[in-house]
């Protein structure tokens, strides 16, 4: 039994306050080596992430006995009614840490999504999303609208979705938030895309070419002029390889301008256009009008409609670079959607200079992957397992990759060139284009994907839908 005259050290009593004691049932009782120790009745994970970022600190939990954490309570902190109706559970230093937070470990994105009873906080970190909080419904809604009002968002209004968005600044790093509300049946999802502002950290030495698709890649963007088109799914990395080259092409004696939606990066010397389709601002019509500010390099941030297509056939022909990106599956069904935009096949050939597929893949963990024998079962159906593939690593997970099994991403392309030898296949709209790419020493992203788990950076299971393709 605990003695009812137990006191906490005054330096532990000044590492959180009274509100936020009572709120979360917690008591300090060590703070070693940046690791803050917690009693409570409930040592949860869940609480455990929350109360890191309620903190800014790594936490651990100790287990106690609910008695002796009211007992705790009593004798060291101080009771007021205010602490029982203020809202400490989602102040502005919560709100800042859960997207501090979310920045420091990699996140891209943040979904907060209400249910019936419940609203749980997503991150996506590589691409997948991970439950990190689970909060009350009733109060869900102060967290919305505190968003709201940072992103300069109509907190009356609930019925439609919006958009907008937060700068947040600290004394190591600036960075910008795309806000997004989305009207559900149990109140708005938000969702909180996290955008690096400097492009300067992209090396495009590092995105995932290998020396042979770097070498190719290279030579088709030195071309004054011609089109460059990067095909994928959202999410794919397209804008980080157009960045990267655009960090390239970067010089003083060249000028280059951009027409984005969103602006995602920031890069001193290039000239940026926010999309604002609203005013008529669009791709087509922001590509009309470059073409008489004397461009020498033109990035469209997506080719979505045959107006668009024309407009940066037209830059290309006029002796500019056009670099775009469009959504199909594959580097050779990038020409086969140009063609059934109703863009004469011939203009394709005469302009497009390099057409490039790319996926991002998660890389395993080197800290806990382990190597298994292959077996077929792992396998697509009809999947021909390659003679020289005897094994595989499979992500199991540990403290160093937040128990995913996996760290980082990595690209992989799938890089063809327009050369004389494929003009007469993208004349015919020819549907198999295999011999050609094996012929010409071009690897799909297949086999990248292949190659991949053969050197053991991803798993099987990462890279299933390309190999069922």
């Amino acid at each position: 039994m605990m003695e009812k005259d137990y006191k906490i050290a005054t330096s532990l009593l000044q590492l959180i306050s009274s509100q936020q004691a009572y709120y979360y049932k917690i008591i300090p009782v060590d703070f070693k080596n940046e690791i803050l120790s917690l009693k409570t009745h409930k040592p949860t994970e869940n609480l455990k992430r929350e109360l890191q970022v309620v903190f800014g600190k790594q936490i651990e939990l100790l287990a106690e006995t609910s008695e002796n954490i009211q007992l705790l309570l009593s004798n060291n902190f101080r009771k007021t009614e205010a602490h029982q109706t203020e809202d400490l559970h989602y102040t502005e230093d919560f709100l800042e840490n859960l997207l501090l937070s979310a920045k420091d470990i990699g996140s891209s994105d943040i979904h907060f999504e209400p249910y019936e009873q419940k609203c749980r906080v997503r991150f996506r970190i590589d691409g997948k999303l991970k439950e990190y909080y689970i909060i009350d419904l009733s109060e869900y809604p102060v967290i919305v609208n505190k968003l709201k009002i940072k992103a300069g968002l109509d907190i009356s209004e609930k019925r439609l979705p919006q958009d907008g968005r937060i700068t947040i600044k600290t004394s190591q790093d600036e960075f910008d938030i795309r806000v997004s509300s989305l009207p559900t049946l149990h109140g708005e999802k938000i969702v909180l895309r996290i955008l690096s502002k400097d492009a300067n950290h992209i090396d495009i030495n590092e995105l995932g070419f290998s020396v042979k698709e770097l070498k190719t890649y290279k030579q088709t963007i030195k071309k004054t002029n011609g089109i460059v088109l990067i095909s994928g799914p959202t999410g794919s990395g397209k804008t980080t390889t157009l960045y990267a080259t655009l960090k390239l092409l970067n010089d003083d004696k060249t000028n280059i301008v951009t027409i984005e939606d969103p602006i995602e990066y920031t890069l001193e010397g290039i000239n940026q256009v926010q999309l604002k389709e609203n005013i008529g601002l669009d791709f087509s019509s922001a590509l009309r009008t470059f073409l008489r500010q004397d461009p020498d390099i033109i990035m469209v941030g997506e080719i979505r409609d045959v107006k668009t297509a024309n407009m940066a056939i037209r830059a290309a022909l006029t002796g500019h670079l056009v670099l775009s990106t469009i959504h199909t599956n594959s580097a050779w069904a990038t020409i086969s959607r140009l063609i059934d935009m109703g863009i004469p096949a011939f203009l394709i050939a005469s302009t497009l200079n390099v057409s490039i597929a790319q996926r991002l893949v998660r890389k395993l963990c080197d800290d806990c992957k382990q190597e298994k024998p292959i077996t077929n079962e792992i396998f697509p159906e009809n999947f021909s397992v390659p003679k020289d593939l005897t094994k595989h690593h499979v992500a199991m997970g540990c403290p160093n990759c937040y128990h995913t099994g996996y760290v980082g991403r990595k690209a992989i392309y799938e890089i063809i060139p327009v050369t004389k030898t494929l003009v007469p296949h993208i004349k015919q709209n020819d549907l198999e284009i295999n011999d050609y790419l094996v012929e010409n020493e071009i690897y799909s992203l297949k086999l990248n994907a292949i190659s991949l788990i053969k050197q053991g950076v991803t798993s099987v299971d990462e890279v299933y839908a390309l190999l069922i393709d």
